[in-house]
């Protein structure tokens, strides 16, 4: 499959120096930031236009007596430099853009906050870890359903436990949730690969967000960068309401991109 790249998309080293000149960039706390080549950028009621060519699959998530548990990489796709990538929904070249965003009538206006999201955070303490999580950043994966549910996980004591809220936080696709460690005040992430992943949905029959890992960081229409974070869910459906992330809204709508 090849891409099909905006029409009015800047050039990549034009955009390369916007962004390395971002002067309020915010980058969450155990977050690794990728290299300055890696960024996103949200076109005006347009695509999203991704830059320093990283991995780009799909992925299906795994169940297991109807919860979440993992996932599995599939299909690989080609990202030249500065490809655009549909979030309306309406493209006939999913997963990329082919100008339908024009007719579509889909409202694809942000409305996600560019600065710090600490103040929407609430805190879960257990006896050796911590949790944090930021609800608006949700994207219906359910892996937190796991267990006692992550709620409740992070409290109990033991090691397994402790393993398991690890595996649920760090699965989480839109990065909702973060586990800290309670001596050293530290989140416990890890450093990842930037990597762009198309999320399917197979057990409830939809297609997820665009799964965006390793702290690439992603860049409104007006020039403003939102937080940087290790895991983002950025919606590909056109029905988000705290856009250009993923709310879970793709489950209620039945969005479905036709690649599975």
């Amino acid at each position: 499959m090849t891409t099909q790249p905006h029409p009015e998309k800047p050039s990549a080293s034009s955009e390369a120096s916007k962004a390395s000149e971002a002067p309020n960039e915010i980058v969450e706390p155990g977050t690794h930031a990728a290299p300055a080549t890696y960024y996103i950028k949200v076109v005006d009621d347009g695509p999203l236009l991704v830059y320093g060519s990283p991995k780009f699959a799909q992925v299906f998530i795994e169940t297991s007596n109807g919860v979440s548990t993992k996932y599995t990489e599939k299909t690989q796709f080609t990202l030249t430099e500065g490809a655009a990538v549909c979030r309306c929904g309406a493209s006939n070249n999913k997963p990329f853009c082919d100008g339908s965003h024009v007719a579509a009538n889909v409202d694809l206006t942000e409305t996600a906050t560019t600065g710090s999201t600490d103040n929407t955070m609430q805190e879960f303490d257990g006896p050796d870890i911590s949790l944090t999580d930021k609800e608006e950043f949700c994207c219906y994966a359910r892996f937190c359903d796991a267990g006692e549910r992550v709620w409740n996980e992070v409290m109990l004591t033991g090691t397994a436990a402790k393993d398991l809220t690890l595996q649920i936080a760090q699965n989480c696709p839109g990065g909702r949730l973060i586990v800290w460690d309670s001596k050293t005040k530290q989140p416990i992430e890890p450093a990842e690969v930037p990597f762009v992943g198309l999320i399917e949905d197979p057990s409830l029959g939809v297609s997820g967000p665009l799964m965006v890992r390793g702290g690439v960081p992603v860049t409104s229409a007006s020039g403003a960068v939102y937080e940087v974070r290790n895991r983002q869910g950025l919606c590909r459906c056109g029905s988000s309401s705290n856009k250009p992330f993923c709310d879970g809204s793709h489950a209620s709508v039945k969005f479905v991109d036709g690649l599975f």
